[in-house]
Protein backbone atom coordinates (compact mmCIF):
# COMPACT_ATOMS: atom_id res chain seq x y z
CA UNK A 1 0.00 0.00 0.00
CA UNK A 2 1.18 3.54 -0.75
CA UNK A 3 2.52 5.70 2.03
CA UNK A 4 0.34 8.61 3.10
CA UNK A 5 2.21 11.86 2.60
CA UNK A 6 2.19 14.37 5.43
CA UNK A 7 2.90 18.09 5.63
CA UNK A 8 3.48 19.54 9.10
CA UNK A 9 2.57 23.20 9.65
CA UNK A 10 3.76 24.50 13.02
CA UNK A 11 5.93 27.47 13.97
CA UNK A 12 7.73 25.47 16.69
CA UNK A 13 10.72 24.13 14.75
CA UNK A 14 11.84 21.78 17.52
CA UNK A 15 8.37 20.24 17.78
CA UNK A 16 8.27 19.79 13.99
CA UNK A 17 11.62 17.98 14.01
CA UNK A 18 10.51 15.64 16.80
CA UNK A 19 7.16 14.89 15.14
CA UNK A 20 8.78 14.44 11.73
CA UNK A 21 11.35 11.99 13.12
CA UNK A 22 8.67 10.06 14.96
CA UNK A 23 6.43 9.82 11.87
CA UNK A 24 9.35 8.78 9.66
CA UNK A 25 9.75 5.64 11.79
CA UNK A 26 6.26 4.62 10.63
CA UNK A 27 6.22 2.73 7.34
CA UNK A 28 2.71 4.00 6.54
CA UNK A 29 3.66 7.68 6.48
CA UNK A 30 6.13 9.96 4.75
CA UNK A 31 6.71 13.57 5.80
CA UNK A 32 7.06 15.62 2.60
CA UNK A 33 7.51 19.02 4.19
CA UNK A 34 7.48 21.29 7.20
CA UNK A 35 5.92 24.75 7.07
CA UNK A 36 6.87 27.40 9.62
CA UNK A 37 3.74 29.54 9.25
CA UNK A 38 0.35 29.61 7.56
CA UNK A 39 1.49 31.26 4.31
CA UNK A 40 4.38 28.80 3.99
CA UNK A 41 1.87 25.98 4.62
CA UNK A 42 -0.37 27.07 1.73
CA UNK A 43 2.60 27.27 -0.65
CA UNK A 44 3.81 23.83 0.36
CA UNK A 45 0.33 22.32 0.12
CA UNK A 46 0.12 23.51 -3.50
CA UNK A 47 3.60 22.21 -4.27
CA UNK A 48 3.56 18.88 -2.39
CA UNK A 49 -0.16 17.99 -2.54
CA UNK A 50 0.01 16.02 0.74
CA UNK A 51 -2.58 13.45 1.81
CA UNK A 52 -2.56 14.77 5.38
CA UNK A 53 -1.92 18.23 6.80
CA UNK A 54 -0.94 18.40 10.47
CA UNK A 55 -1.84 21.96 11.37
CA UNK A 56 -1.17 24.17 14.38
CA UNK A 57 -3.73 26.90 15.11
CA UNK A 58 -1.42 29.61 16.46
CA UNK A 59 1.18 30.54 13.83
CA UNK A 60 2.59 33.81 12.48
CA UNK A 61 1.38 35.53 9.26
CA UNK A 62 -1.67 33.29 8.88
CA UNK A 63 -3.11 31.13 11.66
CA UNK A 64 -4.43 27.60 11.30
CA UNK A 65 -8.03 28.73 10.87
CA UNK A 66 -6.86 31.06 8.10
CA UNK A 67 -5.11 28.14 6.43
CA UNK A 68 -8.33 26.09 6.62
CA UNK A 69 -10.32 29.00 5.13
CA UNK A 70 -7.79 29.42 2.31
CA UNK A 71 -7.47 25.71 1.49
CA UNK A 72 -10.75 25.66 -0.38
CA UNK A 73 -9.76 28.70 -2.46
CA UNK A 74 -6.66 26.93 -3.79
CA UNK A 75 -7.00 25.10 -7.08
CA UNK A 76 -6.07 21.66 -5.69
CA UNK A 77 -6.71 18.23 -7.19
CA UNK A 78 -7.44 17.02 -3.70
CA UNK A 79 -7.84 18.78 -0.37
CA UNK A 80 -5.63 17.12 2.25
CA UNK A 81 -7.16 15.58 5.34
CA UNK A 82 -6.48 17.98 8.19
CA UNK A 83 -5.44 17.07 11.70
CA UNK A 84 -5.27 20.10 13.97
CA UNK A 85 -2.64 19.86 16.71
CA UNK A 86 -2.88 22.83 19.01
CA UNK A 87 -2.37 24.09 22.53
CA UNK A 88 -5.69 25.90 22.07
CA UNK A 89 -8.54 23.72 23.29
CA UNK A 90 -11.33 26.31 23.37
CA UNK A 91 -14.68 25.03 22.14
CA UNK A 92 -15.18 27.96 19.74
CA UNK A 93 -11.82 27.40 18.06
CA UNK A 94 -12.32 23.64 17.89
CA UNK A 95 -15.82 24.04 16.48
CA UNK A 96 -14.63 26.59 13.88
CA UNK A 97 -11.82 24.25 12.80
CA UNK A 98 -14.36 21.46 12.18
CA UNK A 99 -16.69 23.86 10.33
CA UNK A 100 -13.76 24.73 8.05
CA UNK A 101 -13.04 21.08 7.29
CA UNK A 102 -10.67 19.73 9.94
CA UNK A 103 -10.96 15.95 10.29
CA UNK A 104 -9.50 15.64 13.77
CA UNK A 105 -8.41 17.95 16.60
CA UNK A 106 -5.79 17.07 19.20
CA UNK A 107 -4.80 19.33 22.08
CA UNK A 108 -1.09 19.55 22.97
CA UNK A 109 0.58 18.04 24.85
CA UNK A 110 -0.30 14.61 23.51
CA UNK A 111 1.11 11.10 23.34
CA UNK A 112 2.94 10.40 20.05
CA UNK A 113 2.00 6.71 19.95
CA UNK A 114 -1.68 7.50 20.46
CA UNK A 115 -1.44 10.19 17.80
CA UNK A 116 -0.03 7.77 15.20
CA UNK A 117 -2.68 5.21 16.15
CA UNK A 118 -5.37 7.86 15.52
CA UNK A 119 -3.81 8.78 12.15
CA UNK A 120 -3.95 5.14 11.11
CA UNK A 121 -7.56 4.78 12.29
CA UNK A 122 -8.72 7.95 10.57
CA UNK A 123 -6.89 7.47 7.30
CA UNK A 124 -7.49 3.78 6.83
CA UNK A 125 -4.10 2.29 7.51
Amino acid sequence: MEKKTILIADDNREFCEILSKFLSTEEDFEVVGIAKDGLDALEKIEKENPDILILDIIMPHLDGLGVLESLHKLNLDKIPNVVVLSAVGQDKVTQRAFELGADYYIVKPFDFKTFVKRLKQIFGK
